[in-house]
């Protein structure tokens, strides 16, 4: 069954079925493999029918073969570039430099009012 294929190959291979779980990928005639419906894309994938169609001839990486189970994982979003989500975009700042934006003194406003409160609470 699945001694053609080993774990990190890139195959190609024909929609076989869906399923609401994901989709049947057959890669020989006596060989067929699952990706699930989270291997499809990036985000969320609500109906794989969405994506795929039976007779589909689609590239998909193998993830992982279970001889025992006689299952074999496989994956379209592995092949996927990554898309860049918008918070990767901008540097992320740190926590100083997001208060100073809002409150240009800063905590500084603060330690002045500290030495107000220390002066008023000696007399």
């Amino acid at each position: 069954m699945a001694s053609n294929y080993q774990t990190g190959d890139v195959v190609t291979g024909k929609v076989a079925g869906i399923q609401p779980y994901g989709a049947f990928i057959a890669l020989d005639k006596d060989t067929q493999g699952l990706v699930h419906i989270s291997e499809i894309t990036y985000g969320y994938v609500k109906d794989v029918n969405d994506y795929l169609t039976v007779g589909d001839e689609v590239n998909v990486k193998v993830l992982d073969i279970d001889e025992e189970a006689g299952k074999i994982s496989l994956s379209l979003r592995a092949l996927q570039q990554r898309p860049q989500t918008r918070r990767e975009d901008r540097p992320r700042k740190s926590l100083q430099d997001r208060i100073d934006e809002r409150e240009p003194d800063g905590f500084n406003t603060l330690r002045d009012k500290l030495q107000d409160w220390i002066r008023q609470s000696g007399q």
